[in-house]
């Protein structure tokens, strides 16, 4: 008998050899129709493969990432065994699962496939969905893999074989497919309900553009045909809410290829964005304790090499400059310099927590194909601030971090949210990570320790830590449900030795602390382009870059409308007056499109009565009041950030 445990803390006793589908089935039927595949000690397997240990088991539906995953990578099985059907000859590269579907590189020799071909290729793949074929797993040795590429004449596959090692190579095949794969896949074809082929585009074997360029087909698929329909709802209302499009509309931000790739230019309304992000960041942090430094946008080579970033993030950093035989960097991130401000003067236990934080402005050389709009760019300003504790500090200062990502989910309307704490690979230590692996527990265990004690929902992700220590990734969801990574909040260890950082404690001994890296606004750049999509550029009225736009009927009610104009200026109001030569309707239609929260029409009558008439965005008309009364209301309105 075998020990499984589950993640509820149970024991249950089974059969050595049993499956996590077994085991599903002794729980319930229902629970056994859901199950796609099983994470085994922490490795995602084939509900069907046998287990032969003491083991963790976890079963994984549609509702959890590995899944998700898995029910995506079968999906490309199918795409691959369709093609390979319509399209004899064809030959195979890679097809994983990715964020959302999956894709699959193939060499179809002469034949060019265009998205034409899309309505047949998914008529075929329902066909073979709806077999219910199994996908079965077999184990081969190497020569045996060898020998059936070889038959095949499949360069692809045996250039794959020669880094994998004797024993531990296996094959999956589905229906008349058979592809070398280390799997896992869902128990068999049936699972997959509804399919959609996203694009297609040439990708060059292995990446390298000097090999043959293969074609890579990009699908999605759903166990239900109601969740593909949401799906695509949802990618059409995102297009809607693109922040490239609407950043363009409404004058946020522009590019321009003499100021180069990824290096956005802020325009006057998306500077007013900037700016109020800014005004509400300064008053969260003052009131948290925290104090407001500026450092300069280049450093020395010597600091990048203490801080132990050149080492690891060479690559991303632009290439170094010599003055004097000197070498400086832009700098791609603020904590060195922030640890030299902490250095600058002699600290004690009193003046700890120490709190600096800084709007810093940082350069990172990210590569042209991954340049986004906003979302990847080389030039960022970083809502950034480092946090110098003791130890026993650390779970107070921690949750109050955590506290401030809270009030801003609240701010800006953010209901969907999930920390991701991401942990070091101990195969990696003294390559990607920070060779200590005593610390490295500890602190994940206190971030951990965290999280669980304040109710905060989060994930465990292996080998996605800071080189220095663990981090929290903070992942939110936009308005319409795509998820977005707004910011970290990282725990280190390891500078405040390199640094040299200390502070005398309560026994009067040298004491290095720990320092917390935080940005809950994460950029400038990466949030204003998820709020333009969050808000579909409907800026709520205190952060809209113009607030009330006043439209006078005609040039009559102009100087009327100037007058209204001078007292929402005097009350801090963004506002102008619309005095072209236009009809109102046009006006307001114009008004609309510009998302502005409220218009104020002026004619004959509001003259007459020394009043104004409200419309709202989206609402339409909200009445006439006294210009004092609507000031009022809307100063209340921008003040609590409604």
């Amino acid at each position: 008998m075998i020990r499984i445990t589950l993640p509820d803390g149970s024991v249950r006793a089974y059969e050595k050899g049993t499956t996590a589908m077994d085991v599903a089935k002794s729980i319930s039927e229902g629970l056994a129709r859901k199950v796609l595949a099983a994470e085994i000690n922490g490795e995602v397997w084939d509900a069907s493969r046998p287990i032969n240990t003491d083991s963790n088991l976890k079963l994984l539906t549609w509702a959890d990432t590995g899944g998700k995953s898995t029910f995506w990578h079968s999906s490309a099985h199918l795409l691959a065994e369709a093609v390979e059907a319509m399209y004899p000859g064809v030959k195979f590269w890679v097809g994983p699962a990715v964020d959302n579907g999956f894709y699959y590189d193939m060499d179809l020799g002469e034949t060019r496939m265009s998205e034409e071909a899309f309505a047949a290729l998914e008529k075929k793949m329902n066909e073979l969905a709806r077999q219910s074929n199994v996908y079965q797993r077999k184990e081969l040795s190497k020569a045996e893999a060898i020998q059936y590429f070889t038959d095949k004449g499949d360069e692809y596959k045996l250039d794959l074989l020669q880094n994998l090692e004797d024993g531990n190579i296996t094959f999956y095949t589905q229906g008349n497919f058979t592809d070398l794969c280390r799997g896992p896949h869902i128990p068999n074809t049936g699972f997959i309900k509804a399919i959609k082929l996203m694009s297609v585009a040439g990708a060059y074997w292995k990446g390298d553009e000097k090999n043959k360029q293969l074609t890579r087909v990009y699908g999605i698929s759903f166990p239900a045909q109601k969740e593909l329909d949401e799906y695509l709802a949802m990618l059409e209302e995102a297009k809607k809410r693109d922040h490239r499009k609407l950043g363009k509309e409404l004058g946020i931000y522009t590019m321009d290829d003499d100021v180069g790739q990824g290096l956005p230019l802020w325009m006057p309304n998306g500077t007013i964005i900037i700016e109020e992000l800014e005004k509400l960041a300064k008053e969260t942090e003052n009131a948290a304790g925290y104090k407001r430094v500026v450092t300069p946008h280049i450093a020395k080579e010597s600091m990048y090499l203490t801080s132990g970033h050149l080492p690891y993030y060479a690559d991303s950093m632009f290439p170094p400059m010599e003055l004097d035989g000197t070498r400086y960097y832009l700098r791609a991130m603020n904590c060195p310099h922030h640890h030299k401000i902490f250095d600058a003067e002699q600290k004690s236990y009193k003046d700890l927590p120490y709190r600096i934080a800084e709007y810093g402005t940082c350069y990172r050389y990210e590569q042209s194909g991954e340049l986004f709009g906003l979302m990847r760019v080389r030039c960022l300003h970083m809502n950034d601030a480092h946090i110098y504790c003791s130890k026993e500090q650390f779970a107070s200062e921690f949750k109050a971090v955590n506290d401030m990502y809270l009030k801003y989910f609240k701010i800006f309307g953010i209901d969907k949210y999930v920390m991701r704490l991401s942990l070091h690979d101990p195969e990696k230590l003294g390559q990607k990570y920070v060779n200590e692996p005593k610390l490295w527990l500890e602190t994940e265990a206190l971030v951990r320790e965290v999280l669980i004690a304040n109710n905060i929902p989060f994930v465990e992700v292996k080998g996605e830590g800071a080189f220095y220590g663990p981090k929290i990734d903070v992942q939110i969801w936009s308005a319409i449900g795509r998820e977005f990574t707004l910011a970290t909040n990282q725990v280190d260890f390891s500078q405040g030795k390199s640094f040299k950082l200390s502070f005398t404690n309560q026994d009067n001994e040298a004491e290095t602390p720990l320092i917390i890296h935080r940005a809950p606004l994460g950029t400038h750049e990466r949030f204003i382009g998820f709020l333009l999509e969050h808000y579909a550029g409907k800026f709520p009225t205190w952060l809209a870059p113009l607030q009330v736009k006043i439209l006078p009927i005609s040039d009559k009610f102009i100087e009327y409308s100037k007058t209204i104009l001078d007292k929402l200026k005097k009350a801090d109001i963004r506002a102008e007056v619309d005095d072209r030569n236009e009809k109102i309707g046009k006006k307001i239609r114009d008004t609309e499109l510009q998302k502005v929260p409220y218009m104020l029409v002026i004619g004959e009558k509001e003259v007459a009565e020394q009043k104004i008439s409200v419309r709202l965005q989206g609402k339409g008309d909200a009445g006439a009041k006294e210009i004092d009364d609507f000031i009022k209301e809307l100063t209340e309105e921008i003040k609590n950030r409604l």
